[in-house]
């Protein structure tokens, strides 16, 4: 529990909105200002990867891929990487 509330890990979430979600959403315009980089670390965030995965993966410290995620979160408007899973699924990106 975190807050009061229970906490759902990223891929169990990407799961459920495999399930349940309705046709896609167009995307919105501030997707489009995320860097090829932060697309990238994008997709892999709404896959469910963690930081120490992504930075594997991209030959990156874990440092810059939470760097990356601030940034992506901060442009999209959104709160957490749950939300960012949330908004790849409403619009197709995941």
């Amino acid at each position: 529990m975190h807050a009061g509330s229970a906490v759902i890990a990223a891929s169990a979430t990407r799961d459920l909105f495999a399930h349940f979600t309705e046709a896609p959403r167009a995307v919105p315009p501030a997707y489009g200002e995320l860097t090829d980089r932060e697309r990238e670390i994008f997709a892999l965030a709404a896959r469910g990867l963690s930081n120490a995965e992504i930075a594997a993966r991209e030959f990156l410290s874990e440092a810059t891929v939470k760097t990356h995620i601030s940034r992506i979160l901060a442009k999209l408007a959104l709160r957490d990487r749950v939300q960012l899973v949330v908004f790849a699924f409403e619009h197709g990106l995941a």
